[in-house]
């Protein structure tokens, strides 16, 4: 099996796996239990998963909330922003083509009173700074964006859009969880509030993410409105007990790639690049979406019009794996492509996304193509 989901997740990386079991087996502590050694151990675990995390996007350590992964963590922000803050402002912005669990807070937050300007991009995904610019008014309250688009790649100028919200003086949550471990993200130098990923985009576990919220003199965290509600964890805004093997096994993550980015990153983008290059030598008429230059390593979005989407991926579900379009959409068109203008392009669409562990096996994918080009058209 090739394996070219990526996107979707990615397989844990021994090292991580390795550093999770003994969380599993024999460091079975609660961190929020006092004294005996089991708890201190898991304690120092804690703070040094989340050190781990903060050094990977340059943050600060106690700006690090732990959750159960992105869609908590964008439904934490944008909820919880929204009801603490809603004296300031009742109206957010964000794009037609943001994750799922993005989109539906803000409808649910449209039937609760507020009011919700959805941007368009253009046919590359791109995010007009100047349409969003003329978008904000007195009542803006928060601006939620993702950085790099999980269908199609295309980045988000957060540089741009950070600067533009710090001079209007309106909130800017970023979701993030494409581009950890893929792009450098410094958030010393931009000016972002809020920022949700995820663990297992970076060869990490499922079920575990973090939030980063940034420090103010307002002491924005003690402020926003728990997601869920109980005991002190998380400095108070995110109850449950902690999840170690998971928050460990994310601290190692973040790790890794710190660590490993400037070597496996270079390597993703040659095989983009190779990738390419067979597709468009091979397969008439193929179309890569997005902006080609301006992008998420490893992320394809690929239009064959010849192909039915569904069909080749189960032609080919024993051989690779690929899929149409975000995990989280499931059976639905692409709502980022017809936010493009691209509704035509839905059924004939596959994502490839490549990954640390891919080789030029990958090409096979031309060979399928081509199969079923010659297969099932005339």
């Amino acid at each position: 099996m090739i394996y070219l989901d990526h996107a979707a997740t990615t397989p844990i990386d021994p090292e991580v796996a390795k550093e999770m079991i003994a969380y599993l087996t024999k460091e079975y502590g609660n961190p929020s239990s006092k004294y005996y050694t089991l708890a201190e151990n898991a304690k120092q675990a804690l703070a040094r998963a989340r050190q781990s995390i903060a050094n990977l996007i340059t943050c600060e350590e106690d700006e690090i909330i732990f959750t159960s992964g992105s869609s908590e963590g964008n439904n934490f922000i944008i909820k919880g922003i929204a009801d603490a803050f809603s004296h300031k402002g009742k109206h957010i912005i964000t794009t037609k083509a943001e994750h799922k669990s993005t989109l539906e807070c803000c409808k649910h937050l449209g039937t609760k009173g507020f009011d919700i300007t959805y941007l368009d991009l253009d046919q590359y995904g791109n995010l007009d700074v100047e349409q969003l610019k003329r978008s904000i008014t007195d009542d803006t309250l928060l601006v939620s964006v993702i950085w790099g688009n999980n269908e199609i790649s295309t980045l988000t100028d957060i540089e741009r859009v950070s600067t533009l919200c710090k001079s209007a003086n309106v909130l800017l949550h970023v979701d993030a969880t494409q581009v950890l471990g893929k792009v450098e993200i410094d958030l010393e130098k931009l000016h972002i509030d809020f920022l949700t990923i995820s663990a297992h985009k970076i060869y990490g576990p499922k079920g575990i993410g973090a939030c980063y919220i940034k420090k103010t003199k307002h002491d924005t965290i003690s402020q926003i409105t728990p997601l869920i509600h109980g005991g002190h964890q998380e400095f108070g805004v995110r109850s449950g007990t902690h999840s170690m093997h998971n928050i460990v096994g994310f601290g190692k993550a973040a790790e890794v790639a710190k660590r490993d980015m400037s070597t496996y990153i270079p390597k993703i983008i040659d095989l983009e690049n190779l990738l390419k290059s067979s597709l468009l030598e091979k397969v008439p008429d193929v179309i890569f979406n997005g902006n080609q230059t301006y992008k998420i390593p490893g992320i394809l979005s690929v239009t064959v019009p010849k192909l039915n989407n569904e069909l080749f991926i189960k032609m080919i579900s024993d051989k690779i794996a690929i899929s149409t379009g975000s995990a989280c959409a499931l059976g639905e068109p692409s709502h980022v492509l017809k936010a493009m203008g691209l509704e035509d392009f839905t059924s004939n669409t596959i994502r490839v996304s490549i990954g640390k562990f891919n080789d030029e096996g990958i090409l096979d994918l031309v060979d399928y193509i081509n199969t079923y080009i010659e297969k099932f058209t005339i």
